[in-house]
């Protein structure tokens, strides 16, 4: 089977979820693209938009009109050679309004499992939950008779874990976007010992077609983002800890996710970054670590107790961020919470003093939305931590521990097996978690 053949019945499993619709909308657009070649033409195409719920499935579909929409607009010169025969087609709209009425057209929503079992082709991006993929795969591959390939989404449950329990035969591959899969450059590929060697072959022109960087990691529970990122919030709790009892609970989630964010030049500090990812997602990739790594201890007793005190934060259905570790107005941090008082306390009443204990940040820090962009990194961050060395504060200190912490994770990646260089490593923290430098670097 082709490529082109491969794509001409596919299912996205979780298609109206955060990470599905992205999935969803770029598939979409890959079929169109190859359904609307003048050798497929009246070839049929389908792809399912499979969820639980009719109203997400709508709210999914009013998303993809309107993505779809950009991105017809940003292809308007191929588009006007992929219409050039209709003569009914002449303004920009028209042949914009074409293209996405052609795209949706190739979309069916449906909340039935039942309609996967004519694909080719499964993307699967549901809850990150073992048993249940497994479950659905075993349902999927037993109904349908086209031996599908299975694209996994999951960020840390292993591929061969999967394929086995399944059943599978080796017709499984990690696939793992970043996001939003929309916009993130970055797929992690994992394959397990049996993946077929055209499965991967597939999967490596796909994300070529969708403009991805693909980086390899090995079959190793977490894999190389979360196998980073989950040892990172570890020794963020562990530092924050550590500022207790002299700082309160609130003082010290605020130094730490200063020192990491802004010390550290980074999107985002370690807390706000877990409040992104979701409290409760987190505690479940870690418990997924564990299982698979039960020689390390993964385990965060401080998210547990915060989950069960309602805390989890995540996003809502519009995209805007749910309150965790930290509290949110608008985007911004506007209060922490107190575990003992289990409230929040308004940020002016703890960064004044937190400020002034941290110490000031080194003249001429790099601002994140600069540094992220800039071409010669050795040059801007070589001169930056000589300078945080020679300050005798507690923020440099903070922000010195953390970052050698980070740079020992990131090496050990590699040393265990899990990323195949080092060179992966930094690709997938510099790609998929948008920071200014790699972890593994001469700065320290």
């Amino acid at each position: 089977m082709t490529y082109d053949e491969r794509l001409q019945h596919v299912s996205v499993l979780g298609a109206a979820g955060k990470m599905g619709s992205g999935i969803l909308l770029l598939t979409a657009l890959e079929m169109a693209d190859v359904s609307l070649k003048p050798e497929n033409k009246g070839k049929p195409y389908a792809l399912n938009a499979i969820d639980v719920s009719n109203e997400a499935l709508a709210g999914l579909m009013n998303y993809l009109r309107a993505q779809v929409m950009k991105a017809a607009e940003k292809k308007m010169v191929q588009l006007r050679m992929v219409y050039a025969e209709r003569a009914d087609l002449i303004e920009n709209s028209e042949i914009t309004n074409a293209y996405v009425n052609y795209v949706l057209s190739l979309v069916r929503p449906v909340t039935r499992l039942e309609n996967a079992y004519d694909s080719f082709l499964v993307f699967e991006a549901i809850k990150e939950d073992p048993a249940l993929k497994v479950s659905i795969f075993r349902k999927i591959n037993e109904n349908n008779t086209n031996q599908p390939w299975f694209f996994t989404n999951t960020s840390s449950i292993p591929i061969g874990e999967l394929d086995e329990q399944a059943e599978l035969g080796g017709r499984v591959v990690g696939f793992h976007f970043y996001n939003p899969p929309a916009i993130q450059k970055l797929v992690e590929l994992i394959k397990s010992k049996n993946t077929l060697t055209e499965v991967e072959t597939f999967a490596l022109a796909f994300a070529k077609n969708l403009k991805k960087t693909v980086v390899p990691s090995h079959d190793v529970a977490g894999f190389i983002g979360n196998g980073h990122f989950m040892r990172d919030l570890l020794y963020g709790v562990k530092l924050a800890e550590g500022l207790q009892p002299g700082k309160s609970f609130a003082e010290s989630i605020y130094m730490v996710n200063k020192v990491t964010q802004d010390f550290l030049v980074r999107p985002m500090g370690i807390f706000q970054l877990i409040d992104y990812v979701g409290l409760d997602v987190c505690s479940y990739i870690l418990s997924v670590m564990y299982s698979n790594l039960a020689s390390e201890n993964l385990n965060c007793p401080l998210l547990d107790e915060l989950i069960a005190l309602g805390v989890k934060g995540g996003q809502y259905s519009d995209g805007s961020q749910k309150d965790g570790f930290l509290k949110y107005e608008k985007g911004k941090v506007v209060a922490i919470f107190d575990k003992t008082s289990q409230s929040y306390v308004d940020i002016a009443g703890v960064q004044t003093g937190c400020d002034a204990s941290l110490g000031a940040l080194p003249a001429g820090t790099p601002l994140w939305k600069n540094a992220v962009r800039a071409k010669d990194k050795e040059a801007l961050f070589a001169p930056y931590f000589q300078a945080l060395k020679s300050l005798n504060t507690p923020g440099a200190s903070l922000a010195l521990d953390f970052a050698m912490n980070t740079k020992a994770i990131g090496q050990k990646l590699v040393t265990d097996g899990v990323a195949f260089n080092e060179n992966d490593v930094n690709t997938v923290l510099l790609t998929g978690f948008f920071h200014a430098y790699g972890p593994i670097n001469n700065y320290l």
